[in-house]
């Protein structure tokens, strides 16, 4: 099947193109690339262009009439950036997901895979969450995705619209494949930091929060494979239909996690083992919008899409060293 993958030429969408491509399906590109790169879209049906521009969807569905569902990952992602420049992310984030899923109703495309996060829980005692635990989201960013799966929510019961909202919890890793990967010159994701430590492109890993009401201080997060991510986009989009009939819904929210909580400090004392030598590594105080952390209870990935996470953190830290051996290669930059 045809699929429209907004922000597919980041790190998540590029990985989800790929997911797709090896089962058989068509990934259909939509992405600005204000921060996503045209390497990542190599060999692919691509358009550059802005998620809310209405022509550009037009001819997208006109070229491709076929699309089954749109997998929407487009999004501005960093968190302290987030409270630096709120009003950039809630226009990009936001109004922009809100036209986009303004004309995928009124052009006859109704099913939707958003891409949210699990940052919009609150904490919790023992820090393991369910779908139906308490949120409250503590920085913009983390709002922005509150906001639009409200949106997409409301959306679905007074339109055609249909939505399935992803909460992701911490993406490591790389493509198996190593077709893509973390692409930030200077990544915000932790093992991207950790990474860059290692191959001495900055001078050491920062521990940012050593007094979280956690096991050893350290924030506490659940850290997924984000081959793991893909495949559950797939399912998504495979059984879309089906897991709507079975929660008897026009929406529905699924954690996507291990369903296992690793510190931060845990996380580093793995990459050391992995890489096989210690880091430059400091403590350091949370940085804007840093909260405890959260870990997911994903049985309803398991019971509606048939997923888990098959991925051990191990295999997600070696295959985030590979790429970052190899990604000169692909993008001309280390």
């Amino acid at each position: 099947m045809q699929v429209l993958v907004t922000g597919g030429a980041g790190y998540i969408g590029s990985t989800i193109a790929s997911a797709l491509e090896d089962s058989g399906h068509t990934p259909i590109i939509l992405d600005s690339l204000v921060t996503g790169k045209r390497e990542f879209t190599a060999g692919r049906i691509f358009h550059q262009g802005d998620i809310a521009d209405r022509n550009i969807l037009e001819q997208i569905f006109r070229d491709y009439p076929e699309v089954y569902c749109t997998i929407h990952c487009a999004a501005l992602i960093v968190v302290p950036e987030s409270v630096a420049k709120p009003h950039l992310y809630y226009t990009e984030n936001v109004c922009k997901s809100l036209e986009l899923f303004k004309n995928l109703h009124e052009l006859g495309y109704p099913r939707v895979v958003f891409s949210s996060s699990a940052s919009i829980y609150d904490a919790v005692p023992g820090f393991k969450v369910t779908e139906e635990s308490p949120l409250k989201p503590s920085s913009p960013y983390a709002r922005t995705k509150y906001m639009m799966e409200m949106v997409l929510e409301d959306l679905s019961k007074a339109t055609t619209l249909r939505g399935i909202a992803l909460r992701y919890f911490n993406p490591i890793g790389a493509d198996p494949k190593f077709r893509s990967g973390i692409h930030a010159p200077e990544p915000s994701h932790v093992l991207g930091k950790l990474v860059d430590a290692a191959l001495g492109k900055i001078p050491e890993f920062q521990i940012t929060g050593v007094n979280w009401p956690t096991r050893d201080g350290s924030g506490i997060r659940d850290y997924i494979h984000v081959w793991d991510l893909a495949m559950a986009h797939l399912k998504a989009v495979e059984r879309f239909d089906d897991v709507l009939s079975k929660t008897k819904s026009t929406y529905t929210v699924i954690n996507l996690g291990t369903g296992s909580g690793v510190t931060v400090k845990e996380l580093v004392a793995a990459f050391e083992r992995s890489y096989g030598k210690t880091i430059n590594k400091r403590e350091a105080p949370p940085r804007p919008g840093d909260v405890a952390g959260a870990y997911a209870n994903a049985d309803k990935a398991l019971a509606l899409l048939g997923w888990k996470a098959e991925k051990s953190i191990d295999e997600g830290i070696a295959s985030a060293l590979e790429w970052g051996r190899r990604r000169k290669e692909i993008l001309g930059y280390i």
